[in-house]
Parts: structure tokens; C-alpha cells; sequence
């Protein structure tokens, strides 16, 4: 509680917050938005989203289902990678017009 009090002690600050929290909220909503129209205009449907049960994509399954996707450092002269992302992760990739090869 001291640390927020001390970063919002001028109104400076406070309207970063209030800006950084809208666009994490805009983002958010996007990458909701974009699976549920892609799932609409595809025939397909975002399958294993939420305990191996249909859901509705929302913006939270979607990012706890990428959650898993990691980058794995580079050591000596590999270059750092991407951890091989499960089958429901490329779809929602694909849903979000992600190729994961350009993730790398």
C-alpha cells in the first residue's frame, strides 16, 4: 500500500496508471474480439479453451490458454527459442493471425 501511495503521490502519475491500465483493458478486449470473429466466420470451435468443455473464448481462457508458451534463453551461440506450443495454443494463434515461426 505505501509503494501505490508514494507512485501516486502527483496527478502525473496517476493519469500513466489510468492510461497503462486502458490500454492493457483495450488489448485485452482486442485479442477477445478477434478470436470470437474468427471462430464466427470459421466453422471451428475453440475446443479444450476451458476444462475439456465448449466456452465462449473469453478474453481470460484465451491468455491462460498462452500462458504456456515460454522463451527458452539462448546459451553460447544457440539463439533463445520458443517452447513447441500445444495443439489449442496454435489454434488460438491461427484464431489471432499469429504464425508461431515468426514468434522466434
Amino acid at each position: 500500500m505505501a509503494v501505490t501511495h508514494l507512485y501516486l503521490q502527483n496527478n502525473r502519475r496517476f493519469n500513466a496508471l489510468i492510461t497503462v491500465i486502458c490500454l492493457a483493458l483495450l488489448i485485452f478486449c482486442l485479442i477477445e474480439r478477434q478470436v470470437r470473429r474468427a471462430l464466427a466466420t470459421r466453422a471451428t470451435a475453440a475446443d479444450g479453451l476451458y476444462a475439456d468443455r465448449p466456452a465462449i473464448p473469453t478474453g481470460k481462457l484465451i491468455l491462460d490458454a498462452l500462458a504456456g508458451i515460454r522463451l527458452i534463453p539462448g546459451s553460447g551461440q544457440s539463439p533463445p527459442t520458443i517452447s513447441q506450443p500445444t495443439d489449442l495454443q496454435l489454434r488460438l494463434l491461427d484464431l489471432l493471425d499469429i504464425d508461431p515461426r515468426d514468434l522466434r
